[in-house]
């Protein structure tokens, strides 16, 4: 028994081991580097070709092309334009009117550096995540080259008095068509508004398609925050007839994604906390793709195409879309287009994670710190399920006070198991005691336990949050596994109350489930652990209580 006893332990410790390993592989250590400066050449071009009606649109790029000798070649670095807003740091690229880089000043790249912003879209040597958009078919300008704007100047900047910007590029065709690409920034807001005004000064129909697409390469997530257990979704999302929301990993993409149709729609690029996304129009017929760059291999393009627009003679038209990069606000993208809100994803537990996150919102409101939110959002949640839980704990109370009874059928009728159950179920009758009453109020609460461990796992309101000491950021792990640890002397606290089982095998088992159970949670973000501990602790409490009450009504009933 003894040498079981070290067999047990040894493979603890394997699982353990390997857990941490299975940790290091999948979610690496983002080495945070110096932003680089983008460098920009016309080089590849990978936008989409024309389609031939309104209805059909091919999946394939256009050739790679050098640019005509008709328009000036662009430098390396002189093509860069700078906005900055309250919310939003972006550089624009003059070569095509593309948004190289998005970085969010009201969220830290590191939560003990100051004045460096989250880099959400990034172009240099390393990372590619870009936004592009154009105007391609018949008469499009950006069908084997992509065109080059002029601006006012190289840096615009939010003022403080004002409640947006507008930035015009412009590109003067050489059959003398002005096309303005204008994006406005508003105070506050993630969202930019983009609208192509083309001035048809010929004497000829002007056509086009427009179009928008995200192309990222498949550098690891930056906002992860790493851990074990279920990871946030990263790759591509957009919605459909068929399919509201539907994911599309970059695995996915290698296999071929046909494109469909949609009358609005959006599609985006999802990671853990941010979102980039593509709003068409809401009232035109989109054709929406995903697929692999040809000039790239390691290189993923998701995108839409409109429907193609007419300019009559010597008039003007205007075509808008809208463009979102930010976090992943649930409220903010519901406004914005039907089913954008769910690229925050619950799982199926959605319908339960959805009023668990509008409660800890309200809760917050009145606190003002996650950490105590969580708390009381824990308390809620505990006492919601009170009935249910004393139902559990009573059970379990029960079990324990006639274990040694059991306890002594199993040695009088430990060879013989037919009549050790038949005794075993008549104690039962006579105790009036349930058997499955401990476990099955608990199979009921673990919908909501899971779905809250989503909402936890989803909001972007917990990363780099602070609850109070050394724990300043909820969204990462205890860097000194204090609440690992009490989580886990709870968990061993909570095991003592409820009835061993009658095996002994069984039982060294569960006294050892603490252990395994801290060591899965030291890398747990704080956020999560502190829930845990807090059901824990609220358990613990509950269970005593309910204990010593059984006993005091069997001792009373004896008396």
């Amino acid at each position: 028994m003894e040498s079981l006893k070290y067999l047990i332990i040894g493979g603890l410790a394997v699982v353990s081991y390997m857990l941490l390993l299975a940790w290091q592989e999948d979610y690496p250590r983002v080495a945070v580097s110096e932003p680089v400066t983008a460098q920009v050449a016309p080089a590849a071009i990978d936008t989409p070709t024309a389609p031939a009606s309104a209805a059909a649109v091919s999946s394939s790029d256009v050739p790679n092309v050098t640019s005509p000798s008709t328009s000036p070649s662009p430098q390396v670095g002189d093509t860069r334009i700078i906005v900055s807003t309250d919310v939003l740091h972006v550089t624009l690229d003059r070569n095509g009117g593309d948004i190289l880089e998005i970085s969010l000043p009201q969220y830290k790249r590191q939560i003990d550096v100051e004045n460096d912003p989250f880099i959400l879209l990034e172009s240099n040597a390393q990372r590619t995540y870009v936004a592009k958009s154009g105007l391609v078919g018949r008469n499009g300008i950006d069908n084997t080259t992509r065109a080059l704007y002029s601006a006012s100047s190289d840096s615009f900047t939010l003022s403080d008095s004002a409640d947006f910007i507008e930035i015009d590029l412009l590109h003067v065709a050489s059959n003398g068509v002005q096309i303005t690409k204008r994006f406005t920034f508003e105070r506050g807001s993630y969202l930019v508004k983009l609208s192509y005004i083309v001035n048809n000064t010929t004497s000829s129909v002007w056509q086009a398609n427009l179009f928008g697409q995200i192309n990222r390469t498949t550098f690891p997530d930056p906002s992860s925050a790493g851990g074990v257990g279920m990871s946030s979704f990263m790759g591509f999302a957009a919605t459909s007839l068929d399919d509201p929301y539907y994911k599309v990993d970059f695995g996915d993409v290698n296999n071929g994604i046909p494109p469909h149709e949609l009358t609005g729609g959006w599609i985006a690029m999802s990671q853990h906390y941010f979102l980039s996304a593509w709003i068409p129009s809401g009232d035109a017929l989109h054709t929406f793709s995903i697929r692999r760059s040809p000039q790239n291999p390691s290189e993923y393009i998701a995108g839409f195409t409109g429907p193609e627009f007419t300019v009559a003679p010597g008039t003007e038209l205007t075509q808008q879309v809208s463009f979102y990069a930010g976090p992943k606000d649930q409220y903010v993208l519901k406004e914005i287009s039907p089913n954008l809100d769910l690229t925050i994803d619950y799982g199926w537990l959605w319908f339960v994670a959805s009023p668990i996150y509008w409660l800890l919102t309200k809760i917050n409101a009145l606190v003002g710190n996650y950490g105590w939110s969580i708390l009381l959002l824990t308390v809620t949640v505990k006492g919601l399920f009170y009935k249910l839980s004393a139902t559990s704990y009573r059970s379990m109370a029960n079990m324990r006070r006639v274990m040694p009874k059991m306890v002594q059928l199993k040695e009088r009728h430990g060879d013989d198991k037919m009549k050790l159950q038949k005794a075993t179920m008549e104690l039962y009758q006579k105790e009036k005691i349930n058997p499955f009453g401990g476990c099955l109020p608990m199979l009921v609460q673990m919908p909501v336990f899971i779905a809250l461990y989503w909402v936890l796992m989803e909001s972007v309101e917990l990363r780099q949050a602070p609850f109070i000491l050394w724990i300043n950021d909820l969204s990462v792990m205890d860097p000194f596994f204090v609440l690992p640890l009490l989580m886990g002397i709870s968990m061993y606290a909570q095991s003592l109350l409820s009835p061993a089982p009658a095996d002994p095998m069984q039982a060294k088992i569960m006294r050892f489930m603490p252990v395994v159970m801290t060591v899965f949670f030291l890398w747990f973000p704080a956020g999560l652990v502190l829930y845990w501990l807090a059901n824990s602790v609220l358990g613990i409490m509950q269970q005593w209580y309910i204990t010593r009450k059984i006993d005091k009504e069997y001792e009373a009933k004896k008396a």
